[in-house]
């Protein structure tokens, strides 16, 4: 939320979506807000794509969608537990699949131009801090996709 006010008039005018806890998105949800949208940020527990459902996903055309931001993979006692339990009724493919860079290949096989993810496990701390620079760099500097993820790296 403090991002969001600290870049309220930078291009945040017509965000959309749900934020914190008010309510667990469904599936319609997320399939509106990724085809509506020019640029979606995931920031959130475990797996981006263990929140959606794949099937659906690989249906959709997403062509409208720049760029996707995916600050997930934290994890909590709570969210690995919830993850453990949700795992164990998948197969091994499709667990793979969930992992960062076959995410990332799906999104840009389903239309997405430019895809920024975790490929580790990582804290809140941390993904605030990437979220930050993110938004700094994208929104304030007016820096590329390019330029913002090589100022992560460092």
């Amino acid at each position: 939320k403090e991002i969001l006010e600290k870049y309220r008039g930078l291009f945040t005018l017509q965000w959309e979506g749900v934020i914190g806890n008010m309510h667990v998105p469904s599936q319609a949800e997320w399939e509106h807000l990724l085809t509506k949208c020019s640029a979606f940020l995931f920031y959130g527990m475990e797996r981006f794509l263990s929140h959606i459902l794949l099937n659906r996903l690989v249906a959709m055309n997403i062509p409208k969608c720049h760029l996707i931001i995916l600050l997930d993979l934290v994890r909590s006692k709570q969210s690995c537990q919830r993850m453990t339990n949700s795992d164990i009724h998948k197969s091994s493919l499709l667990l793979a699949i969930e992992r960062p860079t076959a995410t990332a290949m799906l999104l840009s096989l389903t239309g997405v131009r430019s895809v920024i993810a975790n490929q580790w496990y990582t804290t809140l701390q941390e993904n605030a801090e990437r979220l930050e620079i993110l938004s700094e760099n994208l929104f304030s500097i007016g820096g590329t996709t390019g330029q913002t993820v090589h100022i992560l790296q460092k």
